[in-house]
């Protein structure tokens, strides 16, 4: 977007769309991630639906290591958990500790370095942007390691 300003004025933008009607879900393995960008916030059936999702798609027994947020214990993600017949096993970070947790060292890559001053006037374009985003990082391993590295969880 291009604008303009008097000499020495920094010029200011202001937008009307409001960040809190998206949220993204992702699972961080070591090589990779998967995400799900959904409309309004995330509750248990979408956290349920993409733990399946993951299923699909990661052969092998799978291990999830995430907080203790009420949509992580729901009875959706119960049920998945049932159904993976000892596939799917759930582990839980220790109470207010995001630093443990290499997935929000993926958000703060995103947001600081992707799609900061991102200035969008609809969800469908921050979603676009995001999803974008997402898939070039997806692309740099680098990106990955330091995430998995800046959490000091010992593999």
């Amino acid at each position: 977007m291009r604008t303009w300003a008097p000499r020495g004025q920094t010029p200011v933008l202001h937008e009307s769309f409001s960040w809190d009607k998206l949220s993204v879900i992702a699972g961080l393995t070591l090589w990779n991630f998967y995400f799900r960008i959904h409309e309004g916030s995330i509750r248990g059936p979408q956290a349920a639906e993409f733990l399946e999702t993951l299923l699909r798609h990661i052969p092998g027994k799978l291990l999830v290591i995430w907080d203790g947020a009420a949509i992580h214990r729901s009875q959706p993600v119960k049920a998945v958990l049932a159904a993976s017949n000892g596939r799917l096993w759930l582990e839980r970070l220790p109470a207010y500790a995001p630093e443990l947790n290499p997935v929000e060292y993926l958000w703060a890559h995103l947001k600081e370095h992707q799609i900061a001053n991102l200035l969008v006037e609809h969800g469908w374009e921050l979603s676009l942007h995001a999803t974008a985003a997402l898939r070039r990082m997806r692309r740099r391993p680098r990106i990955i390691r330091a995430c998995w590295k800046q959490a000091e969880l010992g593999f």
